[in-house]
C-alpha cells in the first residue's frame, strides 16, 4: 500500500517543484497533487508547468496518485458555477496527466443540507453523470467525498452530503459508473456522528477506493495526525484489512505541519511518514 500525502502545504512552503523534493526526502511514495489555487493551472500554457512538474515528480522517483479538484463545487450561481466547472475540468484533465488515477471532486452544498436533500440529491447525480464523459476522455476515476455542515444559528457542525453510509452508498449506486467512486474522509465521518470503522464496512472495497487520512477531537475538522486527537485508528485499521482496502493510505493531514517552522518541517514530516507506515502495517497485518 503506498504512502501518499497532499501537496498543499509543502507547496506554500517551498514552491511546487522544490516541494516535490521536500516530500521524496521524507520518505513518501506518492502525492495528492492540491489543486486550490488554479490561476497558473487555468492559463493557455498550463501543459508546459505540468511537463516541468511532472519530471520532477520522476526524477525524485515519486508519482502523483491521487488529486483533489478546487472546491467548493457550486455556488448556486449560474455564471459563477459554470466558470467552478471549468476548473474542475482542467484539474481533472492536469491530474491525469501527471499521472494520477482518483481525483476528488466534492459534491455540491451550496445550500443547507437538513432543508434542501432532495434538490443537492438531484444536482449531485447530474454533476456525477456529467463528469464521466471527461474521466473517460482522460482516464481518471472521480472520488465523490462525504461531507458536513455548520449549523450557522447554532453554531456547531452538522451533516451534510454523503454524511452517512447509506446515502453515500446509494448515491454511487444512483450515478452507476465505475468512474464514478468514493473517497472516505475519515474525520468528515467521525464528525457527523458516524464511526469511519462502520464507515468503512459499510462501503465495502469496490465503492471505497482512496481516503482522506486525518484525526479528529469528533467537534472540529481538526485534519492533523493519527494519534494526536480521538479517533480509534486501531479499529479503522482493522475495518480497512476487513473488507480487503486496495486503495492507497492518503494524509489529508496538513494541519499538523502549520505550527512547525520551516526549518522544522522535514522532521515533522518524516512522522508523518513513520506514523503512516506504522498504520499502513496494522492495515496489512496477517
Amino acid at each position: 500500500m503506498k504512502l501518499v500525502t497532499q501537496s498543499m502545504h509543502p507547496v506554500h512552503l517551498y514552491g511546487e517543484e522544490e516541494a516535490v523534493r521536500q516530500l521524496a526526502k521524507a520518505g513518501f511514495d506518492a502525492i495528492d497533487w492540491s489543486f486550490f489555487e488554479m490561476d497558473e493551472w487555468m492559463a493557455e500554457n498550463w501543459k508546459e508547468k505540468a511537463v516541468r512538474l511532472k519530471e520532477t515528480v520522476l526524477t525524485c522517483g515519486l508519482s502523483v496518485t491521487q488529486a483533489h479538484a478546487p472546491f467548493p463545487s457550486s455556488a448556486g450561481n449560474d455564471v459563477r458555477d459554470d466558470e467552478i466547472m471549468r476548473t474542475i475540468h482542467r484539474s481533472m484533465e492536469a491530474a491525469a496527466f501527471l499521472g494520477a488515477g482518483h481525483i476528488v471532486v466534492h459534491p455540491k452544498q451550496h445550500v443547507p443540507y437538513a432543508t434542501h436533500k432532495e434538490e443537492l440529491w438531484k444536482e449531485n447525480v447530474a454533476m456525477y453523470r456529467a463528469l464521466v464523459p471527461y474521466c473517460e476522455q482522460w482516464g481518471i476515476k472521480v472520488c465523490c467525498e462525504n461531507l458536513w455542515q455548520v449549523d450557522k444559528k447554532r453554531g456547531y457542525i452538522v451533516g451534510s452530503v454523503c454524511g452517512t453510509p447509506d446515502e453515500f452508498a446509494a448515491l454511487l449506486d444512483e450515478v452507476n459508473s465505475p468512474w464514478i467512486v468514493g473517497c472516505l474522509d475519515l474525520g468528515h465521518s467521525a464528525l457527523v456522528g458516524v464511526e469511519p470503522a462502520d464507515f468503512i464496512r459499510a462501503l465495502g472495497k469496490t465503492k471505497l477506493q482512496a481516503l482522506h487520512v486525518h484525526d479528529v477531537n469528533y467537534r472540529r475538522d481538526c485534519h492533523n495526525l493519527p494519534f494526536t486527537e480521538k479517533l480509534d485508528w486501531e479499529s479503522i485499521a482493522v475495518a480497512l484489512r476487513a473488507i480487503g482496502y486496495q486503495g492507497e493510505f492518503t494524509f489529508e493531514a496538513d494541519n499538523f505541519l502549520f505550527g512547525f517552522p520551516k526549518e522544522l518541517y522535514q522532521p515533522a514530516a518524516r512522522l508523518m511518514v513513520e506514523t503512516g507506515r506504522y498504520l499502513i502495517r496494522r492495515i496489512e497485518k496477517p
